[in-house]
């Protein structure tokens, strides 16, 4: 018997040692995705912007705030790619569960596992991709930002999705646990 309850003890502290774990990784990845969105986009705007006012109002354009757009618009994709598991927006089609009402939780499981398995393989391949980049030292045509810090995204965004989803699995655990 006390063998029992100091298993269920242990067991208790790790789990809100992993709840804990959690909730600090949470706050950082939701600082960084809220700042790096932020000043990105802020960045891609005022270059924009003045690209604009040049082109219509001197007659002259800024070649690489074109090329600053893109690479923005491409990695607030990726970051928002962690944001969209963490605020559970990701495009499903729910008609499954509409017809199935019972198959909601098993299918938000496999949707969360398919999740995990992807974001694992965007950390293994974009860190191929990215040690690629390193090797052949390419660089944007116009800034010449090493391309490595482009691709750099992509294993990063992997690891961020994993995170995500394994919060949204404990959440999900934790909501079935209390029913």
């Amino acid at each position: 018997m006390i063998r029992i309850l100091l298993i269920t003890f242990h067991r208790r502290e790790n789990m809100v040692m992993f709840e804990k774990i959690l909730n600090f990784s949470d706050k950082i990845l939701t600082f960084f995705e809220e700042w790096t969105l932020f000043i990105a986009v802020m960045a891609a705007l005022i270059a924009l912007f003045f690209n604009v006012v040049l082109r219509y109002g001197f007659n002259y354009s800024l070649a690489w705030s074109e090329e600053l757009v893109r690479e923005v618009i491409i990695y607030t994709t990726f970051i928002g790619c962690s944001t969209a598991v963490k605020n559970r927006s990701m495009i499903k089609v729910d008609a499954l569960i509409q017809l199935v009402p019972r198959l909601k939780s098993p299918l938000n499981y496999f949707s969360n596992f398919v999740t995990l398995i992807f974001s694992g393989m965007l950390m293994y391949y974009g860190w191929i991709i990215s040690a690629l980049q390193v090797q052949t030292g390419q660089k944007t045509i116009i800034m010449e930002i090493p391309l490595v810090f482009l691709y750099a995204i992509l294993p990063l965004t992997g690891a961020m999705m994993f995170i995500r989803a394994v919060q949204v699995i404990h959440q999900d655990i934790a909501a079935y646990r209390a029913k």
